[in-house]
């Protein structure tokens, strides 16, 4: 078999969205999964997929039933990692909603009893985020949000993450426990 890789699935949200791609291209052995909105996110942000396709594989969300998610089936990945991933993805993800490319990809990276690292947008009830064109302002997340991500932190087999601080350290020691 050949070395496992790790899986990066981006959704639609955009905090702290350059910092995540900037670590994630620091990494080796990485496929990166993107939903539509993970796509618009990352033109908004000045981020150039055909780049990123260059550095390493691209799975974009254009199939009903996502067929590259089959890839945890085979023993592919060791980690899905989901930075930064959108109160929506994270909602669908608590609930077991899986309808798209990334929260499929939860939903089955859980079942194979894959480690999952999720950052999502909305972890405090007040944050400050970046806007394209590096413009910081502050955003408040529902109660019904907060809930979803607190929901998910209880989920066996995932670790949430608070800030990209985190997601480093927590992706790192993933890496060197393996």
């Amino acid at each position: 078999m050949q070395t496992q890789r790790l899986a990066w699935a981006i959704s639609g949200s955009g905090h702290y969205i350059e910092e995540c791609v900037e670590f994630m291209l620091t990494l080796d052995n990485v496929d990166l999964y993107l939903s539509q909105a993970g796509e618009e996110v990352l033109k908004m942000y000045g981020i150039s997929l055909a780049s990123l396709k260059d550095k390493m594989p691209v799975y974009r969300d254009k199939a009903a039933s996502a067929p590259p998610v089959g890839l945890f089936y085979k023993g592919y990945y060791h980690t899905l990692v989901m930075a930064p991933t959108t109160s929506n993805t994270i909602a669908k993800c608590s609930l077991g909603i899986a309808d798209s490319l990334v929260t499929n990809l939860y939903a089955q990276a859980g079942k194979c009893r894959v480690e999952s690292i999720v950052y999502p947008c909305d972890t405090a009830p007040e944050l400050e985020t970046t806007a394209p064109g590096n413009k910081k302002f502050m955003v408040y997340p529902r109660p019904i949000e907060l809930e979803a991500t607190d929901k998910l932190r209880e989920f066996p087999f995932t670790q949430v993450v608070d800030d990209v601080e985190q997601l480093i350290v927590s992706v790192r020691q993933r890496l060197a426990n393996l």
